[in-house]
């Protein structure tokens, strides 16, 4: 079906008006007059251009921005009404009755009803138009292109505005469904409601009975090495079986195909593009080259209408692979060597049910295999523990299977498959293929898939990794939907909504992503906040800003101005030095106001200086010279109450006792423990070199000298230092065990013993002088004597 005709036929017509005018843009195209021999102008390509970038795609951008801005105002106003509702453990006396609450509810059920309705619209709304313009400016790069070609510069203007893409959706739909959550804890009288899921990136999954959570990112070539080893210290890789890949040697990562079926209109790739119910996908899968003799197996992975997945599969030979798919075998070999190897009953009808499912799907729906998706695949996950699997796909190719066109088909219609590419053991980048047969994929595919367990959070390594600047959010990307979406666009009018993203860098810078990540958080917080409210519980995980997040930046700023407006309104004017606003931090630490800082220095606003520069007090927020802040400090000290004292507490506030960083069990890193000791052993190498230098200088000294008193003042010294050092020991250790917040440093003793050594050192050198000058005094008197007493001798 042409594209013109789906248009027409999927208008939602309150809308109609605000569609993309493809009729119009082709007859611009002259595509109604195929006999046409006029000659392209300047004139008509400017026309052209003019009205797919100046008149159509604004009209639709404005209008997705508009409706998208309306659903949000209607959805918050949703949770204006669900904060109006009294909590469930109100006592209030105005609380509405049982069946007034009901009513009240099933209302805002019903308004919720219409916005999840125009979300869908509107998502079908975006998908139409998106593909509407990839469309049209195909047409005219193959028609009138041979000058122009407008098609890079569309994809980047599409990539530029919020059109089909998943990321603009996924606030609204994460509000609608805490709303729809709590409204149905209440209505529902069994109480039996799906536990609500906190991530809308999710996918769940069930695999062999089990229940799993599937996330799904994309990772730039650049960044897949540090993927890999982030990954590689929490999780080994994962060494495939024998049966897997019999040719396998365990040096590299195995290499996957996947070969996925389809019928000519393309059925299996529209439900799964439009998300029906029961949308299905069948493939045939195997490791390594098939001249190897893999093991192969059928899958059809089906999602059902709550979103959870489910796989079924069963092996089968290569040789009975082209007869099963033309009905004439149906796995009775198979069947028989399970009844002789003495297998339960229950397996064997289970194998035969789901080999007869399969074939009946394919026979009725008439699928053939269409694209081949081929692949290296790293694995990660623990020996015997798969709570927690990781796998990442490289050098991913997409290849055509099809036998859409009779004349020139890329599959002989005879087989099942490409013997072109598998006699050959063709490889990636498969360059001996027709480069309108396949598409390479620029980026690799990260999957994450968490067990699902009663009381048990997913690792912090893994919510880290998935909120980093490596990985890019991509759910629900499908290998099928993008292979078929690259490769035969010309056949399908539905493309999916991650397409835009492939035309943009999808690398973050780190501190931008870290900062988006905590928005995000915190948005999703405050809205479970009202939903756990008005439930009377707690839904999801404490959310904590760190310090460097721009969420605890706004909060504090808020909560300052705010408690600083209030206390010049309520305090007199002749007090209102004397009392300082305070802001308590989500992590329950206390921060001055603004006008203590400005105290500080004047100069301050945000922690900077007037030169754009850190001030003092904002790397240390506990350290001020100014007059107020050393008396409030001495005030605390004191015990006198100080600032904490002047603040009145919100209502169902309580005072902490105890500070956060104080509660808990005791962890001390060894380091802090070891440096302590180690300070200690130089003390007492200082008190043993002083000791043993005032030994050697006392024993060598005579009795009464001025080197014995020195040496008495040394071995005093020493002695100080030893015991300094022991007092610091025990002083220090007591700290770290109380998690004291005073400072370590003490500059005492080492005062004591430089002006010691000085006093001494100053000391030995002025009594060594001293005696110096007196021996100088005895010997020129000696010399004069003695030359009178030769002068004289002479003289007689």
């Amino acid at each position: 079906m042409r594209f013109g005709k789906t248009l027409k036929q999927s208008i939602y017509e309150p809308w109609r008006d605000k569609y993309i005018e493809y009729d119009k843009l082709k007859s611009l195209l002259r595509e109604d007059r195929p006999d046409d021999d006029e000659p392209w102008t300047e004139e008509d390509e400017v026309r052209f251009c003019d009205e797919i970038f100046n008149v159509q795609l604004e009209k639709v951008a404005q209008f997705q921005e508009e409706k998208m801005q309306e659903l949000r105002q209607r959805v918050d106003a949703a949770f204006d009404k669900l904060k109006d509702l009294p909590p469930a453990d109100s006592e209030n006396k105005d609380k509405p009755t049982d069946e007034a609450l009901a009513q009240r509810l099933k209302e805002l059920e019903a308004e919720l009803d219409a916005i999840t309705n125009e979300v869908k619209e509107l998502r079908k709304y975006s998908n139409l138009n998106y593909t509407g313009f990839l469309k049209i400016v195909k047409k005219h790069d193959r028609k009138r292109g041979d000058r122009y070609k407008i098609r890079p510069i569309m994809q980047v203007s599409l990539s530029k505005r919020p059109f089909n893409s998943e990321q603009g959706y996924t606030p609204l739909l994460n509000k609608l469904s805490l709303l729809y959550f709590a409204i149905r804890q209440h209505l529902e009288e069994n109480g039996s409601v799906e536990p609500y899921h906190l991530d809308p990136i999710s996918q769940p999954e069930t695999h062999n009975g089990e229940k799993y959570t599937a996330y799904k990112f994309w990772v730039h070539p650049d960044n897949l090495l540090e993927v890999k080893t982030y990954i590689l210290r929490r999780l080994p890789a994962l060494v495939y079986s024998h049966q897997s890949s019999k040719e396998w040697d365990g040096d590299e990562d195995p290499t996957i195909t996947s070969l996925y079926f389809d019928n000519a209109n393309f059925q299996l790739y529209y439900q799964k593009v439009e998300r029906e119910a029961e949308a299905s996908s069948l493939r045939l899968r195997w490791y390594g080259q098939l001249s190897q003799n893999p093991e192969i197996v059928f899958e059809q992975k089906i999602i059902h209408d709550n979103g959870t997945s489910e796989e079924r599969k069963f092996p089968i030979k290569e040789k009975y692979i082209k007869p099963f798919l033309d009905g004439e075998y149906k796995m009775e070999k198979s069947i028989q060597k399970m009844e002789r190897q003495g297998q339960s009953t229950a397996d064997v009808e289970e194998f035969r049910s789901t080999a007869e499912a399969i074939q009946d799907y394919i026979r009725s729906n008439k699928l053939e295999p269409v694209v081949r998706a081929n692949y290296v695949r790293t694995a990660f996950q623990n020996p015997g523990d798969d709570r927690i699997r990781l796998s990442i796909d490289t050098d991913i190719a997409f290849i055509r299977e099809d036998t859409l066109d009779r004349d020139r088909p890329c599959r002989d219609p005879n087989n099942w498959h490409r013997t072109d590419i598998d006699d050959s053991n063709m490889i990636y980048p498969f360059k001996n293929i027709n480069h309108s047969e396949v598409s390479l994929f620029p980026y690799a595919v990260l999957e994450i898939k968490l067990k699902e367990e009663p009381n048990r959070k997913r690792p912090v390594w893994v919510t880290d990794l998935m909120a980093s600047h490596l990985v890019h959010p991509c759910p629900r990307f499908s290998k099928f939907m993008q292979g078929v979406a690259s490769l035969f666009e010309d056949y399908v009018n539905r493309l999916p909504f991650w397409l835009p993203d492939l035309d943009t860098d999808i690398r973050k810078d780190p501190q931008v992503a870290f900062e988006e990540e905590e928005v995000k958080r915190a948005h999703r917080a405050q809205n479970e906040q009202v939903v756990g409210s008005f439930l009377g519980t707690k839904l999801g995980n404490s959310f904590k800003p760190s310090r460097s997040s721009p969420v605890a930046k706004s909060y504090l700023a808020e909560r300052v101005a705010a408690e600083s407006s209030g206390a010049k309104a309520q305090t007199p004017a002749s007090g209102a030095t004397d009392r300082t606003p305070t802001a308590v931090t989500p992590a329950g630490e206390l921060n001055e106001s603004s006008s203590s800082q400005q105290q500080d220095g004047g100069q301050q606003q945000g922690g900077r200086s007037e030169y754009g520069t850190m001030s003092l007090s904002s790397v240390f927020p506990g350290f001020s010279l100014s007059k107020y802040s050393k008396a409030m400090r001495l005030k605390r000290a004191q015990g006198e109450g100080g600032r904490r004292g002047s603040v009145t507490l919100p209502p169902g506030v309580e005072e902490p006792t105890e500070w956060l960083k104080n509660s808990g069990p005791l962890q001390i890193e060894p380091k802090v423990w070891l440096a302590n000791e180690r300070t200690f052993l130089k003390w007492q190498h200082i008190c043993v070199l002083l000791g043993g230098l005032a030994i050697s200088l006392y024993t060598a000294a005579g009795r009464g000298t001025v080197a014995e008193w020195i040496a008495v003042g040394f071995i005093i010294i020493a002695a100080f230092a030893g015991g300094w050092g022991y007092f610091l020991l025990h002083s220090r250790r007591k700290m770290i065990i109380e998690r004291s917040g005073k400072d370590f440093d003490n500059f005492f003793g080492p005062l004591v013993i430089s002006v010691a050594l000085m006093v001494a050192l100053i000391l030995n050198f002025s009594f060594a002088y001293r005696d110096f000058l007196a021996r100088a005094a005895v010997e020129a008197l000696f010399i004069q004597s003695s030359n009178s007493s030769a002068s004289h001798i002479d003289l007689r």
